[in-house]
């Protein structure tokens, strides 16, 4: 048994059981036993990889896409170049290389890294020397600046609620303890003003999912960008909304029963696109994207060709792989989605289409 899961079985006999969202934020950020806290989870090494990780083509694109909308708004100096959630620092070293080309983006750029794990920030001011980075908790301490920003894979990971329809009521999801172990069980049913759009495309029995941070966090960005200018590039898996149990635990790049092991596997959940595109209804917004749509667009292809021609056996082999995994519909090109948020007298980001 972890010491994690110790620590959250009592804390259910002391107090009751727990909601999805305090046992997904118990297990990623527990300062001494949370997932991100305690372990490198990125890359082949690790648990799980992400975009970025698969090949550079991805954080290049992305960068030139951002530069693009930088000088489509006066290449305004300074600006806050942000991300969330960076990982390793990959997507960002690879953007900052392909915006080393743009004149005067990198010089204005204040470096900026919405991350809550001490471990992971060490490991991103490590890969992203000599550039001077600064770090955030969250959103809100970002700079009063024209903000240009990319989230790929970080509303996945936000905690969440879930809900079972309950006649027009709703029951909580919750985990407690039988015979030892962590179990799901149902809190009492219950009014929930917040879902009440939700009674008109559920049926008795559904569950669906409510991510609480989610809402302020892109109401946060989208007001740094109305006020001061910028753009932001959110790119992540899951649907218009989202309907039944997407919650899945992942280690050692497979999947693993989430309540089995607490801290020591990845816990993710589809991300609601309808509530993303809502939430940053103070600014212009795209159509939600397929990745494999998105990418293709900025020229994927063209530069995966280019980069091959300096490649072969194995090298080559990998690298096609990794354009294929990027793009194609059955892996990661239409799962993913990428919405895009500009000011609303600014030009939408390069492959995206309002």
């Amino acid at each position: 048994m972890t010491a994690l899961k110790d620590i959250l079985l009592d804390q259910i006999a002391a107090g009751g059981p727990l909601r999805v969202s305090d046992y997904m934020s118990a297990c990623l950020l527990h300062p001494v036993h949370g997932y991100y806290t305690t372990r490198a989870p990125f890359g082949r090494a690790g648990d799980f990889v992400t975009a970025p990780e698969i090949s550079q083509m991805f954080g290049e694109l992305i960068g030139l896409a951002l530069a693009q909308a930088w000088l489509d708004q006066g290449a305004p100096a300074p600006f806050t170049l942000a991300e969330l959630g960076p990982g390793r620092g990959t997507l960002m070293a690879d953007v900052l290389r392909a915006t080393a080309r743009v004149p005067g983006f990198n010089a204005a750029a204040h470096i900026t890294l919405v991350e809550a794990s001490p471990n992971l920030r060490e490991q991103q001011a490590q890969t992203l020397a000599p550039h001077t980075v600064r770090f955030a908790d969250d959103v809100g301490a970002l700079d009063e600046a024209p903000l240009f920003l990319v989230a790929n894979e970080f509303f996945d990971a936000l905690p969440i609620r879930q809900f079972q329809r309950d006649g027009d009521g709703w029951r909580e999801r919750q985990i407690g303890a039988r015979d030892g172990a962590l179990a799901f069980g149902l809190g009492p049913a219950q009014a929930q003003p917040a879902l009440a759009q939700r009674i008109e495309d559920t049926r008795d029995g559904d569950l669906i999912e409510h991510c609480p941070a989610l809402a302020p966090t892109v109401e946060t960005i989208a007001a740094r960008i109305a006020r001061h200018g910028g753009a932001a590039l959110l790119i992540d898996y899951g649907d218009w909304h989202t309907l039944g149990d997407t919650l899945q635990a992942v280690a050692d790049h497979a999947p693993v029963d989430p309540l089995a092991s607490p801290g020591a596997a990845d816990l993710t959940a589809h991300v609601d696109f309808e509530a993303l595109f809502a939430s940053a209804a103070a600014c212009r917004r795209s159509r939600i994207t397929p990745q494999g749509v998105f990418l293709e667009r900025l020229g994927i292809t063209a530069r995966a060709q280019a980069l091959a021609q300096s490649l072969g056996g194995e090298a080559l082999e990998t690298h096609i792989a990794a354009h294929r995994r990027l793009t194609h519909p059955e892996e990661m090109g239409n799962l993913f989605k990428v919405l895009g948020v500009v000011p609303e007298s600014a030009p939408m980001l390069p492959g995206l289409e309002t």
